[in-house]
Formats: C-alpha cells, structure tokens, sequence
C-alpha cells in the first residue's frame, strides 16, 4: 500500500523532505551561483526528481497513458478482421481465453456501442465503470488537493474480488460452450 500525506498532496515538492540537522550538507544543493555551476547531469536529474515529486504528475501521466491507447484503439479499428489471431492461447487450444474480445469491447465502448462491447467482452463492460471510479477516487486528491468534498472510496476486499473473478471463471467457460445461446459471446 502506499500512504500519502497532506504534505505530499499539497502540490510543492519540498514539502515532504524533513530539513537537514545543523552541521549536515542539504542533500538537494541550492541552485548553482554564476561562480559555481552545477553539472549538467545534476541539473536534470534534479528536475526529474522534482518532478515526480508533483503529486499531480502521476493521475496526469495515467490519464495521459490511458488517452495513447485510447487513440491507438480507435485509429486502428480491432473489428475489421483482417488477418489471423494473434492471441497465443487461441492459436493453440481453439477457445476464447479470458480476456479475448477485450480490445473489440474497449472500442466500442470508445464509439457507444454498449450492446456490442458486452457481447465482445462483458466482464470487461462491467468493470469499465468502477476502474473509472477507483481512477477518479486516487485521481482527485491530487489533482484538487483544496476542494472541500470527497467522492466515496471503493474498498475492494478480498470477498468482493474472489467473487469478480469467480463470475469471470465461469463467464470464460460459458462463452467456450459450443451450443446456442452460448455461442453468442463467442468471439
């Protein structure tokens, strides 16, 4: 688990180091006078370590991340069907793994056609809403540290996710079975 403090959401890099003791060097030097410049290499990592010390940096690099593969589904259109199967679990036994269909239902959810994303990859539809909320739960705080409310944590406990991943088991043998109405999630 990782714990942050209201020092580190506060926005300012410096806020989460303790002040050195009296007669220790600062381990961060000030910035170089014109009589004593810093080498360059210590100048970019310094930068990189600042930051990173942001506590905005990482809810926008995720979102940043997640706007890239959005983009790159979107532009290359995995429903086409040009081509073989590339899923190494296909190829070998002949069913649908568990996450097959996940990149058809990521686009279309992308383009609003819910009823196809679910036929694609349901689980996956199904999850999309609370990976969205947990996202924006960790997200906010960070990004808004002064707002004056909070949007509810989603716990996930170890009952709640043995049971998401037993209904995902059973969804992956459903959509295997070669017989009607189960072979209409077969992808």
């Amino acid at each position: 688990m990782c714990a942050v403090d209201d020092a580190a959401l506060s926005g300012h890099p410096g806020d989460s180091r303790t002040p050195p003791a009296a007669g220790v060097p600062d381990p961060v030097s000030p910035a170089p006078t014109a009589s004593d410049p810093a080498p360059p290499e210590r100048r970019r990592r310094r930068w990189a370590g600042d930051l990173f010390a942001y506590p905005w940096f990482a809810p926008l690099a995720v979102l940043g991340c997640f706007a890239a593969a959005a983009a790159g589904v979107a532009a290359t259109d995995p429903t086409d069907n040009t081509g073989p199967t590339t899923c190494l679990f296909k190829l070998t036994t002949g069913f649908d793994c568990p996450g097959c269909g996940g990149t058809r239902a990521f686009y279309y959810v992308l383009t609003l056609n819910l009823p196809e994303a679910a036929r694609h990859h349901l689980m996956a539809v199904f999850a999309a809403p609370f990976l969205v909320w947990i996202y924006l739960t960790w997200a906010l705080p960070r990004l808004v540290p002064r707002r004056a409310w909070r949007l509810p944590t989603f716990h996930l406990t170890p009952k709640a996710l043995t049971g998401f991943l037993l209904v995902w088991a059973a969804f992956f043998i459903v959509r295997n079975l070669p017989w009607e109405p189960f072979t209409f999630y077969y992808v």
